[in-house]
């Protein structure tokens, strides 16, 4: 069965896309921990990170490294910061969260919900900020 990444992936489930190439997506998370908080996701299915080939891991943190600098210009943020803890989806995926303190590092502190207006801004902003990089895959 696919999970649900893979569905968003296919389409089948609506994502707020930011980056796609032949390896991987990001999209920005319907449950937040900061404005702007993107998933980087390998396309293919691959449960737990240190089961990638390096190849692909390299991939995904170098489009992580991207989004990251896109974040910094978008948001004016005081560092980034990067998860993989993979239990809330068995398919590999990196947060890459604009952060202002790290406070904002914890799932429990995660948006419920998020406001359809304040994604697409999110999502514009890193577009442009990607596209004023020269970074747009």
């Amino acid at each position: 069965m696919a999970t649900i990444f893979t569905r968003i992936i296919n389409g089948e489930i609506p994502g707020t896309f930011v980056h796609r190439d032949d390896q991987c997506v990001a999209f920005l998370s319907i449950n937040p921990l900061a404005h702007g908080h993107t998933l980087v996701v390998p396309i293919a299915e691959v449960d737990h990170w240190v089961d990638m080939p390096a190849e692909l891991s390299a991939h995904l943190f170098a489009v992580a490294h991207r989004i990251g600098r896109a974040q910094q210009a978008a948001f004016h943020c005081e560092r980034v910061g990067v998860i993989i803890a993979g239990y809330e989806v068995p398919h590999t995926h990196i947060h890459v969260i604009p952060t202002r303190h790290m406070g904002q590092l914890d799932f429990a502190n995660a948006a419920s919900s998020v406001d359809r207006a304040q994604m697409d801004a999110a999502a514009n902003a890193l577009v442009s900020a990607l596209q004023a990089q020269g970074e747009l895959a």
